[in-house]
């Protein structure tokens, strides 16, 4: 007997990975959504889209900081921490943002992201309820989808939604996060409430100060107005905002530290920042805590530009004008580099609720004459948009 041979009809194509990825990427250029990585803002442009918040990322002090580390410790720290990769600057740059933040203790990532992956999975576990609002960073949510806890998404800046996952919570454990200042909407948490109901109900609350520290309460961070419940507080930063460097800390108890040292994975098995980073954000703190002035000016400068163009003036240095498509928003982005002022713009997947926007950094480092350039030039090209 011969075998039934199998009918060509029957056979079905299956795409192969080159081809899904090539319709996938077509489609986000249709919808507005493709992103490029290109190079920065062109010189003589004037940098309305990037992080540096306070501008110290060029400062003369910081940049002889960092030579100067690589020149004692080498341009890299060479291997994990728990090996060979911790100098003494490493530990100078933990007790200076203990300094600044009034925590007792810090540990230093290579990334604002390392340190929420590494703080959310290793603080958290099968008896922890993660209490996450709903306009948190990527870097939380990932945290939290790769830890062995519960999830609850709750509504943005709701206490009262925090309060009731709180106290219907199982779980004998529960870790609230929140950003101290929300990256796109630009509108604070009330931190020293959620402290409280952490207190009240028994629970942990980690603060990502990302857009915080060196923008409010006299660069310190959102935190420092939180003068009780230090014991129950974690703080997250990013150094490679305002502190114009590189890598990310996570402070609060002693425990924290130790616990993290021994157990968070994207620090044992991560190579430790480079020395020359953490100089620079050393150089940054100091620098911040001796002169507040750019971090008043970013505070002026930013309520100028929300008054300017007619926004609600937001509590970061971020402020963001509503877009209605990413189409439009990547036009006006464009327009405005012709004219020598390079602006971001949010686009889905990064706004958590679709709205396409304009992204201006309010630097500290300005100076009026350019901030009253931008403005008007800007709010030329949205009349005309209008138009």
């Amino acid at each position: 007997m011969h075998a039934p041979q199998a009918s060509s009809a029957s056979f079905v194509r299956i795409p192969t990975t080159t081809e899904r990825l090539t319709r996938q990427a077509e489609h986000r250029r249709q919808v507005g959504l493709a992103r490029t990585d290109g190079m920065g803002p062109v010189q003589g442009r004037l940098d309305l889209a990037g992080n540096d918040y306070l501008g110290l990322s060029q400062h003369p002090e910081v940049c002889a900081a960092a030579a100067q580390a690589i020149r004692d410790y080498g341009a890299s720290a060479r291997a994990s921490r728990l090996v060979t990769g911790t100098t003494p600057v490493h530990l100078a740059l933990e007790e200076a943002l203990c300094e600044l933040t009034g925590r007792e203790s810090a540990l230093v990532f290579s990334s604002g992201y390392t340190a929420n992956l590494g703080a959310i999975t290793a603080l958290t576990g099968p008896d922890t309820l993660i209490i996450s609002d709903a306009h948190n960073h990527a870097s939380i949510i990932d945290g939290a989808r790769l830890a062995k806890a519960s999830v609850e998404i709750v509504e943005h800046n709701s206490i009262a939604a925090v309060e009731k996952a709180l106290a219907n919570r199982t779980q004998p454990e529960a870790l609230v996060i929140t950003e101290s200042v929300f990256s796109v909407l630009g509108d604070a948490a009330d931190v020293e409430t959620l402290a409280q109901l952490c207190a009240r109900y028994d629970a942990m609350l980690m603060i990502d100060e990302a857009h915080g520290i060196g923008v409010v309460n006299q660069g310190r961070g959102l935190a420092a107005v939180i003068a009780n419940y230090a014991d129950r507080i974690i703080l997250t930063v990013t150094l490679s905002k305002a502190l114009g460097a590189q890598g990310g800390a996570v402070l609060g108890p002693p425990i924290i530290r130790e616990t993290l040292v021994n157990t968070a994975r994207t620090f044992i098995f991560d190579t430790g920042l480079a020395p020359a980073s953490a100089a620079a954000a050393i150089a940054s703190i100091e620098l911040i805590q001796q002169d507040t002035t750019l971090v008043q000016n970013l505070a002026s400068y930013r309520h100028r530009f929300a008054q300017g163009l007619g926004i609600t003036p937001a509590a970061g240095a971020v402020q963001s004008v509503p877009m209605s498509s990413p189409q439009q928003a990547v036009a006006v982005r464009d327009v405005l580099a012709t004219r020598g002022i390079a602006v971001g713009c949010f686009r889905r997947p990064s706004v958590p609720d679709g709205i396409s926007r304009l992204r201006i950094t309010a630097r500290g480092d300005l100076t009026p004459t350019q901030v009253d350039r931008a403005l008007s030039t800007i709010a030329e090209e949205l009349a005309r948009l209008d138009a």
